[in-house]
């Protein structure tokens, strides 16, 4: 026996196996039945969300109250059972924490104060006084890991640097991360500076989640797909890189999902270039494809695409199980492409989930094969 040689793809680590499906998935290991949770699957398409959002007066007053963050997080758990919990917060809390002032307006979403200029970067504050703003989301935490049932793993996350520094930049969201662009193209230097003190504020952030109970971290790089070329290896790769070896530096045990979604082609490698345990994949990329080329580095999630959860029917029926048919070869952790929309049917998700976990029925009896 070649001690040398490494495992086939999809196969489980040597050592003792964790008990979680999640966790399981994340090792490695091909499951009969893929893990399943849904991006935002926290929010306002369900009417409970949306009572205790009333509760809480606004975003930001839920997003900071530990109760009802925890409460929120609870939700989906109860009413679909899925094998993860995400914390309930924002990307940009991190920039608030690091000194702009951050609001939301009903009809526009996010705004902030901006930093652009090299006064205006070296002005945020130390990374270690993210911690008193950011307190309440590892209380969050610490409630979770009480109340969550055995089986759920809880995951915590972070914007990725470039997706973060689009907002500090602009301002807001904007639609093809514009200003940043022009930023980096202007005055690169000021730019790098603005992402290294987002890299060393989300390394610092996660950490403090790892140590309050998250048992995986994610990484959201939404906007990647707008990077090309030696700009997505410096401001996505090397960033993400960069947390991610820090993290297994502290916390080696933990496992860590990257989200570059719309990286197209850039998805393949995305893993052993950032030493990612998952890569999580948007819904422009065939699944089938994804299988041959980007599970082939470990565990991949997705990818469904969100509409379905508006339309329902058999086409979600149809999709939900061409998903798990073509993932079935290698470890899968069933979600959407993308987070979940506010004019969503909860019957849907819960006709997701039933599709989901009849798949080991379905293959069974030789469906698609």
């Amino acid at each position: 026996m070649d001690i040398n040689r490494p495992p086939p793809a999809g196969a489980a680590p040597p050592g003792p196996r964790p008990a979680k499906t999640i966790l399981r998935a994340l090792a490695g290991e091909t499951q009969p039945v893929p893990p399943i949770w849904m991006m935002r699957q926290a929010g306002r398409y369900l009417p409970e969300y949306r009572a205790t959002r009333a509760q809480a007066g606004d975003f930001l007053s839920l997003c900071y109250n530990p109760d009802l963050a925890a409460e929120v997080t609870l939700q989906p758990i109860r009413r679909y059972g899925f094998d993860a919990a995400i914390l309930f917060a924002d990307i940009l809390l991190v920039p608030q924490a690091l000194g702009l002032d951050l609001w939301f307006v009903t009809g526009e979403g996010p705004l902030l104060s901006t930093a652009t200029t090299p006064a205006e970067v070296a002005a945020l504050k130390p990374t270690p006084a993210i911690h008193d703003t950011l307190s309440p989301i590892y209380e969050t935490v610490r409630i979770l890991r009480r109340e969550l049932p055995a089986e759920t793993t809880l995951i915590g996350f972070a914007g990725a640097p470039w997706t973060v520094a689009t907002y500090m930049i602009a301002g807001r969201g904007t639609k093809d991360q514009g200003p940043a662009r022009a930023l980096l193209t202007a005055d690169r230097a000021t730019f790098a500076a603005l992402i290294d003190r987002v890299t060393d504020a989300t390394i610092e952030y996660l950490s403090a989640q790892i140590e309050a109970g998250a048992e995986v971290v994610k990484l959201f790089d939404s906007w990647a797909g707008s990077l090309r070329g030696p700009d997505f290896d410096d401001f996505a790769v090397a960033p993400a890189a960069k947390i991610i070896a820090a993290l297994k530096a502290r916390h080696p045990a933990v496992p860590v999902i990257a989200f570059p979604r719309e990286a197209g082609p850039r998805y393949a490698g995305f893993a052993r270039a950032t030493g990612a345990d998952c890569v999580a994949l948007d819904n422009s990329v065939d699944a089938t494809w994804a299988a041959q080329n980007v599970q082939r580095d470990g565990c991949v999630q997705g990818n469904l695409a969100p509409q379905h959860m508006v339309t329902g029917g058999q086409a979600l029926v149809d999709e939900t199980r061409r998903i798990v048919r073509a993932f079935s070869g290698g470890p899968h952790i069933f979600n959407l492409g993308h987070g979940i929309t506010p004019d969503a049917d909860p019957e849907n998700v819960a006709l997701m989930v039933r599709t989901v976990r009849e798949a080991r029925e379905g293959c069974e009896a030789g469906e698609g094969r």
